[in-house]
């Protein structure tokens, strides 16, 4: 690993311990899921557990893990989303996650690729992404709904427009969790960092 991933990880042991842990806390969330029925989810919150793991498993080295930190954020949504009682709580969680995604795809290009971002093209790539990832979570739901015969979206109690109007919201608040995950990401970095690593604007 190079060494700004070196500064960012501090003690990579300790780091990768608590990273771990973290990804355990991810696995009982899909196991939780698959228990509850929620296989759709279930499969979302794999493909987390995959992204995180990716650095590892490229590295084939335990101690190649993401900051325990971003691991930490972007398991808080999909393990308390196992605990909403409530549908909004369920939704807010299902936006956070998304925008988790985007923020750990934006970490690992920042730390295991070439790829540096500014603060401020970071928080746009993470809001985009978010919105991406918004968009193709929407897809699936709708082919769920469509061939599996779920109500994730075209649930028969809503009006056409009742349903179009939620899709709408939800992909507002996920362009909202995205850009907040994308200042979160500035601001680590560039704390973690320093700014003579992550400079403000892209030298000509």
């Amino acid at each position: 690993m190079s060494a700004d991933v070196t500064d960012l990880l501090g003690d990579q042991r300790v780091n990768a311990l608590l990273s771990w842990t973290v990804v355990g806390l991810i696995l009982a969330a899909v196991a939780g899921s698959v228990a509850s029925g929620e296989l759709l989810w279930a499969a979302f919150t794999g493909a987390l557990a995959a992204i995180v793991l990716l650095p590892p498993l490229s590295y084939r080295s335990v101690d190649a893990m993401l900051p325990w930190e971003m691991v930490l954020l972007s398991a808080l949504p999909v393990v308390g989303r196992l605990f909403a009682s409530v549908p909004v709580t369920g939704n807010l969680a299902t936006y956070l996650s998304v925008a988790a995604v985007a923020l750990i795809v934006a970490v690992e290009l920042q730390l295991f690729t070439p790829v540096k971002m500014t603060p401020r093209f970071a928080v746009v790539f993470v809001g985009v992404a978010t919105m991406a990832a918004a968009g193709v979570w929407a897809v699936v739901r709708w082919g769920a709904d469509r061939t599996l015969g779920t109500a994730f979206i075209l649930d028969p109690a809503l009006s056409e427009h009742a349903v179009e109007e939620a899709l709408m919201w939800e992909f507002v608040a996920s362009t909202l969790a995205g850009v907040g995950a994308g200042v979160v990401f500035a601001l680590y970095i560039g704390y973690k960092v320093g700014a003579a690593r992550v400079p403000e604007e892209v030298p000509q």
